[in-house]
C-alpha cells in the first residue's frame, strides 16, 4: 500500500502539468482566445477597482499567470529530473518528491483559485464565450480539479516538508 500515495501524487502533479503546459502558447503568444479571457477580466478590474490595474491586467496578466504555472510545473515536475539524476550518478540523495508535490500543490491550487473567482465573479461566467463559440465550460472545470486536486497533493504530502534534507 506505500505505493498509493505516490501514484495518486504522480497522476494529480501530471494532470496540473499538462494543463498549465499545455495551456502556455496560449498565454504567452497572446492568442485571441486568451486575450479575450483578460480583457474581459481586465475591463471588469477597470469597472469595479481601478483603471489603471484593469488595463495591467489586460496586458500582461497572461504573462503573469502563465509564468507561475510554469512555475508551478516546474516544482510538480522536478522530482522526475533529481530520480533520473540519481539514477545515471550526477546527483546523490532522494528526491523529494514529497516537499515538490506539496508545494507543487499549494502553488497550482493559489492560481487556480484566482481563475475560479474570476469565472464566478466577473462577466467571464463558468462558459467562456468568445466569437460565438463556448468552451462548455472546461476551463473552469479545469481550474476546479486544480484546485482541488493540488489541495488534495499538498494534504497527503504535508509530511515531506518537514522532512529533514539527506542530501
Amino acid at each position: 500500500m506505500s505505493y498509493i500515495k505516490p501514484v495518486v501524487s504522480w497522476l494529480i502533479a501530471l494532470w496540473a502539468s499538462k494543463v498549465f503546459l499545455f495551456s502556455l502558447p496560449y498565454k504567452f503568444t497572446k492568442h485571441p482566445d486568451t486575450e479575450h479571457i483578460f480583457g474581459t477580466i481586465g475591463q471588469w478590474i477597470a469597472d469595479t477597482i481601478n483603471v489603471s490595474l484593469g488595463n495591467l491586467f489586460s496586458s500582461v496578466g497572461s504573462y503573469v499567470v502563465g509564468s507561475f504555472e510554469l512555475i508551478a510545473s516546474v516544482i510538480l515536475l522536478l522530482p522526475a529530473l533529481l530520480w533520473v539524476l540519481n539514477k545515471i550518478g550526477l546527483r546523490k540523495g532522494h528526491s523529494m518528491r514529497e516537499r515538490f508535490h506539496a508545494i507543487g500543490g499549494l502553488l497550482a491550487s493559489a492560481v487556480m483559485a484566482g481563475a475560479v473567482f474570476f469565472h464566478l465573479f466577473t462577466p467571464l461566467g463558468i462558459e467562456v464565450l468568445h466569437e460565438g463559440k463556448s468552451d462548455g465550460g472546461s476551463l473552469f472545470y479545469s481550474a476546479v480539479s486544480i484546485l482541488v486536486l493540488g489541495l488534495v497533493l499538498f494534504f497527503i504530502n504535508r509530511a515531506g516538508l518537514f522532512k529533514k534534507n539527506t542530501v
